[in-house]
């Protein structure tokens, strides 16, 4: 951590390495309490949010609840792991940025930490958004194109896997969740003045090639649909990401 700038309201000394090594210290056992805490709480709603996984799937196949079985003694048990992790995760997440804010901020300008803040707010909502998106717009078709494609193939199958079903369930909307935040990565670049938006409008269609090619590789299905389904909301939040940028390039006189 560096000096802070003279545009920081508040003038802090320049802490000693040891010092810096005990404040990360400090973050990281706040955060591991926060995301353990957020795991048992997790853990008391484990059944029902395993129902919400699996909601999806009433439209797929006649009884979902038969339809879904494990082959391994601890199926049920890696299946609830997983639950309370990403439940845990997300629930202690208000912690974890808190720790890393407080670690962080003393070295950044007032201008820096506003947006850094800023976007911090703006990333949870997209996250939240894309995950929201790939539960009711994505899931459903995905699972139904995977069971046209078994047909297709003259594969029978009678189940799931209880661990595979819920692997392709959270790769599937964490992928749209994360995929979410390059909007807000674009912003803070060019609020910052590290991009503008001349070039975002001259790279338009590399960025199209790429966000194509990145919604083919990270969603778990191959099939056009769910990759079109992120890889459209994705230019569209470029396009608007040019407008924002250029509307504070004018304010600011630039």
């Amino acid at each position: 951590m560096t000096e802070p700038s003279s545009d920081n309201p508040v003038l802090e000394a320049v802490k000693p390495f040891l010092q810096h090594l005990d404040d990360l210290r400090r973050a990281l056992v706040w955060s591991a309490s926060a995301l353990g805490i957020g795991m048992l709480i997790a853990g008391l709603f484990a059944p029902t949010l395993f129902k919400i996984l699996k909601a999806p799937l009433a439209g797929v196949v006649p009884n979902p609840d038969l339809f879904l079985r494990t082959m391994d003694v601890t199926g049920a048990m890696s299946v609830a792991m997983q639950t309370l992790f990403w439940g845990g995760l997300l629930l202690s997440m208000p912690v974890i940025v808190f720790s890393i804010c407080w670690f962080v901020f003393p070295a950044l300008t007032l201008k820096e930490r506003r947006t850094i803040l800023a976007g911090l707010v703006m990333a949870v909502f997209l996250f939240i958004g894309g995950v929201l998106m790939g539960y009711f717009l994505a899931l459903k078709p995905a699972l139904q194109i995977m069971m046209w494609f078994n047909t297709w193939m003259g594969i029978g199958i009678e189940f799931f896997t209880v661990t595979s079903y819920t692997g392709f369930v959270l790769k599937l909307l964490i992928s749209f969740g994360l995929t979410f935040e390059l909007p807000m990565i674009l912003l803070i670049l060019g609020h910052l003045g590290i991009i503008n938006s001349n070039q975002l409008r001259d790279k338009r269609r590399h960025a199209i090639i790429s966000i194509l090619i990145l919604s083919a590789i990270i969603t778990p299905t191959q099939d056009p649909f769910c990759q079109l389904l992120l890889a459209v909301p994705l230019v569209i939040f470029y396009e608007a990401c040019i407008w924002i940028i250029k509307a504070k390039e004018k304010a600011r006189g630039i």
